[in-house]
Order: C-alpha cells, then structure tokens, then sequence
C-alpha cells in the first residue's frame, strides 16, 4: 500500500516538474521574443527543403541577370525585381514603381496565381533581401495572402547541401487578378499624402538610408547624376537598414527580441511610412515592420529621388530626430505618449526650430 502511495507522488511529482517546465520554456520561446508575429512571412531553407514540391509553391529568383551566376534553386522562375520599376527620365527620378496594372500582368506572365504561395530570393552578397522585399511590398500591396522571404536568399539554400541548377523553370502565363476590394494603395505613399501629414502624431516617418544620408553629409544623386537636396524628410527619425542583420557579412535576420530593441519607441498601433533614396532598401525596412507585427505600413516608393529633388519644392532638415519613447514594439505597454526630440548633429542638444541651412536647427528650407 505504502508502495502504491509512494509511486503516485513520486508521478505527481514529475508530472509537476514536467508542467514547470513546459511553462518556462513557452515563456522563454514567448518572452524572449524569439517568434516574430508575422512569422509566416519569413522561410527558412529548411522549410523550403521540405515545403518545394508543394502544388501551389512557386520559388521566384529576383535576381538580375549579372548576379545569378548560374546558380539557381531547382524549379525556380526567374523575375529579376527591376521589372517592378521604370526610370522617368524627365524628372531625373530612378526606380519608380510601373503601377498596380502592370504588375499584375508581370506576375501573371510569370505564372504566378492569386492563390499560389510566392517564396522570394536574392543573394547575401548582393542584397540580403532587400529586393525580395521589393517584390513581397508589391504583393502586400495587391493583397496577396501567401509570400515569403527567403531568409539569406539561395546562400541559405547552398548551406544546407540544397543543390542548384544553371537554369530557371519556364512557366505558363496566367490571369492574375487581384480584386480591387483586395488592393490596398495605403501601403504605396506618395509626396503630396506624406506632405500633409508632418508633425501629424499618428504618422511615424522611418528614413532607412545609412545616418550619414540622413545627417545630409552623404549626399544622394539622381538619375542624370546631380546631387539632390541634403538631409530628410521633416520629422523622420533613421534606422539603418543594414541594422536588421545580425552581421554584415551572414546578413541573418536579427531576432524579434533585438529587433524590438532596435525599433524602441516605434508604436505599432500608429502607421509608419519607410522610404530611402530608390525604395529598395525602404522596402526591406518595410519588410521588417511587417514581420513585426506592424500592420499600417507604408512605403514612399519615390524616395529620395523624388522628395531631395531640386525640381519639387518638399521641405528637408538636416537635424536628427531621435525617438524618446521606452517602449518595446509588441509589449502591451501603449507608446501613444512616444514622442520625438530633435538634436543637432554637431553638438546632440536640442535643436531651435525654424531657421536656414547653416542655422543650429539643422533645417533646410524646401527651396528649389
């Protein structure tokens, strides 16, 4: 009887410890911040290993052609992202989005369904997802429901033993249609819509260029060669996007915890509008905010080539404006009280408003 007695505590007992641990480590797989949200967004070479000959899978290589190098991952189309884009050449503005039509007809004549699961790839060495991310922006924009970014592109692929073939797969062209219901032009932002909303509290511009683009001391050029204003967009703060990666070289996504603490400040409950100087690496920073959590995101696909045009009249300063907020995108503590502080560069006090190009303030008039 006492024998019976005792094999019952001793199981009670390791039912127990087997409960605490089970809740420790949910709490350190949640806690930690090791899932992102949106991790649907986000394929492993892994999943795509064991995922590849799923019917309505198709694996897209964006590459352009001098970066392909005969190396590709079996099965996959070839649609090199700067289809998406057109150069005008009157307004000296590179990389322009060709519009909500033509888009449609370059995925359809690459076979890509409404319905399909569009797995996106690049290179570490060229781009580290930031053209993948060209391509997923535009299929957030058309409301496609399933797309992924392949995390360190075919690199990833080749680290696992994946093998890789010297040609892409020819697809069939269909219809692909997306219903206007289903679009959503809020995530492409233009000039004048960002214009009449600086200072507008809901409003979180996002600059993604490197600081020194942002500070005015890099400059920019466009597409003829001439060098656009110096500076930002007025109330933009700077997040580098080449910051998402856990090093330079492996071009990883950082985890969730750490890209919490990379975005401090930032209110996912409030939209945020990414750009940089041609919309590519605005759109990895668009990416990101996706995988996040962020769900009123935005892209000014101009970019800089359009607002530091010398030809538009957009206001720019060269102060930095740092978010003071404490808050962790994602915790349950609202950031609705975040705020910004602007700092000169030369000295990280608080900047005087108002003022020209030379005054304390950092600001550049819009000028022509």
């Amino acid at each position: 009887m006492r024998s019976d007695k005792l094999i019952r505590y001793v199981a009670i007992s390791v039912i127990l410890m087997l409960s605490v641990y089970w809740s420790a480590s949910s709490a350190i797989s949640s806690g930690a911040g090791e899932e992102y949200p949106n991790a649907g967004f986000l394929a492993t070479a892994d999943w795509l290993k064991s995922h590849k000959e799923d019917v309505s899978l198709v694996i897209v290589d964006v590459r352009i052609d001098k970066y392909v190098e005969g190396k590709l991952i079996p099965g996959a189309i070839r649609m090199p992202w700067t289809q998406f884009q057109y150069d005008n050449f009157a307004d000296s503005i590179g990389g322009l989005f060709v519009g909500i039509e033509r888009a449609q007809q370059i995925l359809g004549e690459h076979g890509i369904a409404r319905n399909d699961t569009v797995v996106l790839y690049d290179s570490v060495k060229r781009d580290g997802g930031a053209t993948s991310s060209y391509i997923f922006w535009v299929l957030d924009l058309l409301g496609h429901k399933n797309m992924k970014v392949l995390e360190r592109g075919i690199d990833s692929w080749i680290d696992i033993g994946g093998e890789t073939v010297p040609t892409a797969r020819t697809p069939k062209a269909v219809l692909y249609q997306a219903p206007s219901g289903e679009i959503n032009l809020r995530k492409w932002a233009k000039a004048e819509y960002m214009m009449g909303r600086l200072g507008d509290p809901y409003y979180q511009i996002l600059d993604v260029r490197s600081r020194d683009e942002y500070l005015g001391e890099a400059p920019n050029t466009g597409l003829d060669g001439t060098v656009l204003k110096l500076g930002h967009v007025p109330t933009a703060t700077n997040n580098d996007y080449t910051l998402n990666w856990t090093t330079p070289d492996i071009k990883a996504i950082k985890t969730y915890a750490a890209l919490q603490e990379l975005y401090r400040g930032l209110d996912p409950g409030r939209a945020v509008i990414t750009y940089c100087h041609s919309a590519r690496r605005g759109s990895f920073g668009y990416f990101i905010l996706r995988l996040m959590g962020f769900e009123d995101v935005m892209l000014y696909e101009p970019s800089w080539m359009e607002w530091g045009n010398k030809r538009f009249y957009y206001p720019v300063e060269t102060a930095e404006n740092v978010l003071k907020g404490e808050t962790l995108p994602g915790t349950s503590t609202p950031a609705a009280l975040n705020s910004r502080e602007k700092t000169t560069r030369q000295s990280g006090t608080a900047a005087e408003s108002g003022g020209d190009r030379g005054s304390k303030s950092g600001y550049v008039s819009c000028g022509g």
